[in-house]
């Protein structure tokens, strides 16, 4: 039997946890920047920075591209004129003419001595076939000159190496490392302003929690105090008007309740949407039940100092006027000589270094590279200057939230004394409040003071109660506010 009650009480606490999520504010903050769009943007944005950085280093290194192209033309590139190829074409057909003045002669003399004539046969016959042997050398040649062009191949490989670049690789460098380093700081601000948004909504849940404890604590009363009247007035020693005032305050403390009871909805719904959970999800607090929250006896004084050296907007507007600082130095480097060893194989089909055959051949080459700009108008001046503007922008919005910065903390530390002060006369109040009441309702016992003085005594105890909720709180985000304002919210 022991062992299925246990059993049915385990169980019934499961359910409980499933139906009630507890959260505490680590928890709350923890799933609140787990879950935040925002936050996850910026993550993204250290990621993109950081390999932009990585992409800015490559530029010190060399870099080998290869790159290819086929072309179709109409006509090929002949190296020879059409004259010239009916030249060399029929230059068998132009010698032969001579030849054959030169064989009629050769007759004339071979009449003149018929000696000769088996001589002057032989060389006869190889004059007839010299038009046509020159012809064909003509013909070959013109051929050999034929490049065939119309489909030509061409492809490259080459690499860069930058010796000098006007300091412009080593400024992006910088730049880049300096963007990683801002997109990390924006990241942290980001985290702050959501821890910032989590306590507030945090303690306002828990502030409500509290007062619709106060509100039941009330409503108790007056109905108790109802009762009380409504018997007086069927004995006799109360009157009709009395019961009616407290009636209506039975009425405004029922209001009162369904008021905060709307408001602590409102408000778990805006933590759950913050820690990024469903928003009809059952949670509660693990500081509910906390009657006064703990709070320090002593207040340290704030160092701007301190706020100086944590505060992320700061360090993201120095790191914005550091960028601009290598802008400067990426304008002046456009103007500035670069140097730049290169390297290539070039091949080509036809080739180019073989009479122009169908085969794929190449050859390598390597040289420097030198830029020196001479005179554009004094566009470089121009760029420099402007550049040189923007920087000054960055260090005067650099000085001026600093002072904004000084003058937070300096009011946060104003609001932090000036509610603990509150604090303490709400304590007081609050004891007043209390002993009132203790006598009120003795004297109502004994019949000594009527009904309208306790409720005067109860609406005091209330109000001093809600004042001494508000105060712990208001110190609390005040607190908070504090360390906002100096960078050390965590």
């Amino acid at each position: 039997m022991k062992r299925i009650l246990s059993f049915i009480l385990l169980f019934g606490l499961v359910l409980n946890g499933y139906a009630q999520r507890i959260l505490n504010l680590d928890s709350c903050r923890a799933l609140a920047l787990a879950n935040n769009k925002e936050l996850r943007i910026a993550q993204e944005k250290i990621n993109a920075a950081h390999y932009q950085q990585k992409a800015a280093f490559t530029n010190y290194l060399p870099k080998i591209d290869v790159t290819g192209s086929y072309m179709r033309t109409q006509k090929e590139i002949s190296l020879l004129s059409n004259d010239q190829k009916q030249v060399i074409g029929n230059m068998g057909t132009s010698v032969g003419n001579e030849l054959q003045h030169f064989g009629q002669e050769l007759q004339q003399i071979a009449m003149q001595h018929p000696e000769l004539l088996p001589l002057l046969t032989p060389l006869s016959n190889a004059m007839g076939k010299i038009p046509g042997a020159l012809n064909n050398a003509g013909q070959s040649i013109i051929d050999a000159f034929r490049t065939d062009t119309r489909n030509l191949y061409v492809g490259a490989a080459t690499l860069t190496q930058p010796i000098f670049m006007g300091g412009k690789i080593v400024a992006y460098n910088k730049i880049t490392k300096y963007a990683e380093q801002l997109a990390q700081s924006q990241h942290a601000t980001g985290m702050q302003d959501v821890i910032l948004s989590t306590d507030q909504a945090y303690w306002q849940v828990i502030s409500l929690v509290n007062k619709k404890k106060l509100a039941e604590s009330f409503l108790k009363l007056v109905q108790k105090l109802d009762s009380d009247v409504s018997k007086m007035v069927a004995e006799g020693v109360a009157t009709t008007a009395d019961e009616l005032s407290v009636k209506v305050k039975v009425n405004e403390a029922e209001i009162t309740l369904t008021q905060v009871e709307d408001g602590l909805s409102l408000s778990k719904m805006v933590l759950c949407q913050l820690c990024g959970i469903p928003l009809d999800t059952e949670i509660r607090l693990a500081d509910e039940e906390i009657k006064d929250l703990t709070l320090p006896n002593t207040y340290t004084e704030s160092n701007v100092n301190t706020a100086f050296a944590n505060r992320q907007e700061l360090k993201s507007l120095e790191l914005a006027e550091k960028i601009y600082r290598q802008k400067v130095n990426v304008a002046r480097a456009e103007f500035l000589p670069s140097v730049g060893l290169t390297a290539n194989y070039l091949f080509t089909n036809p080739s180019l270094t073989n009479g122009f055959e169908n085969k794929f051949r190449g050859m390598w080459g390597i040289g420097v590279v030198v830029k020196i700009p001479v005179f554009h108008w004094g566009e470089g001046i121009y760029k420099v200057k402007a550049a040189k503007a923007e920087t000054n922008i960055a260090r005067y919005q650099l000085e001026d939230i600093k002072e904004k910065v000084e003058l937070q903390v300096t009011q946060s530390s104003y609001k932090v004394n000036e509610a603990v002060k509150k604090l303490t006369m709400a304590e007081k109040n609050m004891e007043k409040a209390e002993e009132n009441l203790r006598y009120a309702n003795l004297g109502f016992k004994e019949g000594v003071i009527p009904a309208s003085n306790v409720l005067e005594a109860q609406t005091a105890w209330l109000s001093a109660q809600s004042g001494k909720i508000d105060a712990q709180i208001d110190l609390k985000m005040s607190e908070i506010y504090l360390n906002k304002s100096m960078g050390t919210l965590k």
